[in-house]
Order: structure tokens, then sequence, then C-alpha cells
């Protein structure tokens, strides 16, 4: 895996509708930028992403829970995204993303028994993803319905993939539409 840039950032709400929020929350995302091994060629076997994929589960998602400097069992909701260059093919992603990269990152938070959500696409250098998020064990506590928009503004190149996680330490600022919460949750399916 060639990386030509590692960058990670933490997002915290103070005050949302007029109103501080105490403690804040927070979001961290962490990105990695790198080399894609077939861009602008067609390949059966992407063993190769798949690898990669497993390695960077590892490394962002301990780089997004140290940005928030908290343990493993603290963080609350992930998610999963990747943006392919122009050069790239959408498979790309899905290879880096789906097959390997799932379970170094639950193990780098503790757990993780609900699904990751996940986005991909193509674009060029500095375009946005919206990455979405869930509660990292019952995928139906509303409160962590959400979300983050990250983007580099020189990833990534055409013959790139930025790769990125996101963790949080808690739901949404005033969360306040009602299901499951977080107390009353069952932590046995990933779901409830």
């Amino acid at each position: 895996m060639q990386i030509r840039k590692l960058v990670t950032m933490v997002e915290e709400t103070l005050q949302e509708g007029g109103k501080v929020i105490d403690p804040p929350t927070r979001k961290a995302a962490a990105l990695a930028v790198i080399k894609n091994p077939f861009a602008g060629q067609y390949v059966e076997d992407l063993t190769e992403l798949m690898d990669i994929g497993e390695a960077l589960g590892d490394l962002l998602g301990n780089r997004a829970r140290q940005a928030l400097g908290i343990a493993p069992e603290q963080c609350e909701s992930y998610g999963k995204a990747a943006i392919v260059g122009l050069k790239g093919e959408l498979e790309h992603a899905a290879a880096i993303l789906h097959p390997k990269l799932g379970a170094p990152f639950r193990q780098a938070l503790g757990r993780g028994l609900a699904l990751i959500p996940s986005v991909k696409k193509r674009g060029p250098a500095g375009c946005t993803i919206d990455v979405p998020l869930n509660h990292k064990d019952a995928a139906f506590i509303r409160s962590h319905f959400d979300g983050l928009t990250v983007s580099l503004e020189d990833a990534p190149l055409p013959d790139e993939i930025l790769v990125a996680l996101v963790v949080t330490d808690s739901g949404r600022p005033l969360a306040r539409i009602g299901g499951l919460t977080k107390e009353a949750a069952k932590y046995e399916d990933g779901l409830r």
C-alpha cells in the first residue's frame, strides 16, 4: 500500500439550536489517500485492494478513536466511505470497504455488532463525501443516525483512492425523535 497522505480531524458541536451542548458531541474522521494499483485498467482479482482495506481498518479505526482520546468501549457510532479517483472503478472502493476492513475496524472500537454504514463514489480532487453513521452495536438507535462530510482539496488524484473512517463518542446533539435509546438497547444482535 502506498499512502500519500493521512489526515485526522475532530468535529465538536458546542451549541445546537441555541442550546449549549455539555459535554460537546464529537466526531473524528481518519482519512488515508492511497495509490490505486488498478487505476486505468480492468483487473479481475481485487485481492490486493481487499488486503489494503484490512490494513486501513486497523490504522484508520485506531487513529479516529485516538483522536477522540477515548477507550474502545466509549466509541458509540461508526461509518466508512471511499472516493475513487477518476481513473478507478467503484468496485475498487468496494474491495477496500467491504470484505476485510470491518473486522479490524470493529476490533479498534472494542466491538461493533451493527452493520457499518458505508458509501462510495467516483470523483475528482476536492469532492466531498458524506460518511453515514449509526450506533456501532445497535443500528436501530435513532439518536445515532447521523453523518459527517469530509473532503481534501488535493485528493483523490485520478489514480488514487481516498478512504475515510468516522467514529463518534455520542449521538446527535439534542436528539429527541424517540425510538430505541442507548440505555434501553440489548446489544445482542446488532439491531436492538
